[in-house]
């Protein structure tokens, strides 16, 4: 008896688990198309160099990030790494979908791998910050 009730929990935790880092990727994204709008609205205004347009992403994708894996792991104790690389590579995933589909066109490349990478290292920083503030 005690061994389906190990299996029944651990497959709850892991329910769990995917369904927070959902949560974090889902925010993210909201943040991020939201950022995105806010800064081509203000493209239409204001003449910024092009060399500025893409370190600007970055730093909408990196808030866009942190937002979402302070968001997924609010009342979560640990495993702020993991959770916080999964949430960063899965909203890198999902954004790279969505702005493909409406730009029209998919193309995988050496900055997809980059942006992956990119996402989940910011994402397992933000994951140990986030974990580590609500100890205290």
């Amino acid at each position: 008896m005690k061994v389906k009730n190990a299996n029944i929990n651990n497959t709850e935790e892991k329910v769990s688990f995917f369904v927070q880092v959902l949560k974090g990727a889902l925010m993210a994204l909201s943040v991020c198309l939201i950022a995105i709008l806010i800064f081509a609205f203000i493209l239409r205004f204001v003449a910024i160099s092009d060399s500025l347009i893409k370190p600007i992403n970055q730093v909408i994708k990196t808030l866009s990030i942190l937002i979402g894996t302070f968001y997924a792991l609010k009342k979560s104790k640990d495993m702020g790494l993991i959770s916080g690389l999964v949430i960063g590579l899965m909203f890198t995933i999902i954004s790279f979908i969505a702005f493909s589909a409406l730009d029209g066109s998919f193309e995988f490349g050496i900055s997809l791998v980059n942006d992956c990478l990119f996402g989940s290292i910011i994402g397992g920083v933000c994951g140990i910050i986030a974990v580590n503030l609500r100890k205290k």
